[in-house]
């Protein structure tokens, strides 16, 4: 199975990544009134429609603006550059736990977008403002928590301790995100005895 690249196969059989795909169990049957009338909107606002990662992406002035997909229990569209939106409904919200800016809309029920079409309308022809400008967010740097586990393990082991402190940033905060997301000591202890060999090579978390 592989995901979709005609837009039209998104709106009648879904996004082609998962084995519900063209059946009636596929999440963008369940929403489509409310994924439809998304893409009225988008389109209404003169966007360019694209697939993207096999979901429906809007473009202006070159750039991805919006981006939606169906789940299960709700339908989402995502704002390319959450940075730079005002929100001043305060209807967006941040994609999850390890996301701070708040960029996507949620809904539970189909009939969402046609609730608050002029409010996503304003909140595209601001994007498109954006867009148009050149404008993009300022990166916010995160500042990550240094395990105690981590602390422990380079005290006791001066060779991973050197080569941890070799590492490029985004190396170390690779090693910082993983370890963070552990919630037990005992977890986060068996990742840096398994994270060893990758940390003496100079390799990220995610590097093989």
């Amino acid at each position: 199975m592989s995901m979709i690249t005609d837009i039209e196969d998104y709106f009648t059989k879904g996004c082609g990544r998962c084995p519900r795909f063209e059946t009636a169990e596929c999440s963008t049957r369940f929403w489509a009134a409310g994924l439809n009338k998304l893409r009225e909107i988008c389109l209404a606002e003169g966007l360019e429609e694209t697939v993207k990662w096999g979901q429906p992406c809007y473009r202006h002035a070159g750039r991805n603006l919006v981006i939606f997909g169906a789940f299960q229990r709700d339908f989402r569209l995502s704002f390319f550059e959450p940075g730079l939106m005002k929100d001043p409904d305060g209807i967006l919200e941040p994609h999850g736990p390890n996301t701070r800016t708040p960029g996507m809309l949620r809904f539970t029920a189909n009939e969402g977008p046609s609730e608050l079409e002029a409010t996503l309308r304003a909140y595209i022809r601001e994007a498109k403002g954006y867009a148009e400008a050149g404008l993009r967010a300022p990166k916010v740097e995160r500042e990550l928590d240094w395990p105690e586990e981590l602390t422990d393990a380079l005290d006791a082991d001066s060779e991973l301790a050197d080569a941890f402190h070799a590492l490029t940033p985004g190396r170390q905060k690779s090693y910082l995100f993983n370890l963070n997301t552990a919630k037990k000591p005992e977890t986060r202890v068996a990742r840096i005895i398994k994270f060893r060999d990758k940390i003496l090579a100079g390799k990220g978390a995610q590097e093989y």
